[in-house]
C-alpha cells in the first residue's frame, strides 16, 4: 500500500504573516537588514535617526516604489547613504519582500 504524505496547508493570510514576521526580523537583525542603524521603527531598540522614521509607508509609497528602494536606493537618489541591499547581495529577493511586507504595516 502506498502511503500518502500530507503536508499542512498553509493559507494566504498564514502565509503573509510569516513573510512579515520573517521581515521584521530582518529589519531589526544588526547583521543582515540592519534597517533600525539608521531609521526609528516602532518596536525597535536604540534607533539611528539618519534617515527618516519608518511609518505610515504603505501609504506613501507602492510596493514596487519600496522594493526599488530596498534594493537600490541609488538608481532613485544617487547620494542616498542607503546601502543597496539587493545590488551588493546584502539580502537575496526573497529577503527583500519580506522586509517590504513587514514595511507595508509600519
Amino acid at each position: 500500500m502506498l502511503a500518502l504524505l500530507t503536508y499542512p496547508i498553509l493559507t494566504a493570510s498564514a502565509v503573509q504573516a510569516q513573510s512579515i514576521a520573517e521581515g521584521q526580523k530582518l529589519a531589526f537583525d544588526r547583521a543582515k537588514g540592519n534597517c533600525l542603524t539608521c531609521h526609528v521603527i516602532k518596536g525597535g531598540d536604540l534607533p539611528g535617526t539618519i534617515g527618516p522614521e519608518l511609518s505610515d509607508l504603505k501609504s506613501r509609497y507602492s510596493r514596487d516604489d519600496l522594493i526599488a528602494i530596498v534594493s537600490d536606493e541609488t538608481k532613485r537618489n544617487p547620494l542616498t547613504v542607503m546601502p543597496p541591499f539587493g545590488r551588493n547581495r546584502i539580502l537575496s529577493e526573497k529577503e527583500i519582500n519580506a522586509v517590504v511586507d513587514f514595511l507595508q504595516t509600519l
